[in-house]
């Protein structure tokens, strides 16, 4: 869970700034929306098989562009 303290003395914008920073960096709203929805197991599945594809076909790339130098 994000907490930030908030002297009396510093900006409430930068205050905000700073929450919004760690609640990205945390993930939660990214995290909420794959949440909002009911998602089927199959669906999960083919939707990871796919990333894991996108991801090796990154890296084959990746090394024939190296080789190519």
């Amino acid at each position: 869970m994000a907490q930030i303290r908030v002297d009396d003395s510093e900006n409430l914008e930068k205050a905000i700034k700073r929450f919004k920073r760690m609640v990205e960096k945390e993930g939660i709203i990214r995290e909420w929306k794959k949440r909002e929805y009911f998602e089927k197991p199959s669906t999960i599945k083919n939707r990871k098989k796919k990333a894991l594809e996108r991801k090796i076909q990154k890296k084959v790339r990746k090394l024939q562009q190296m080789k190519s130098y």
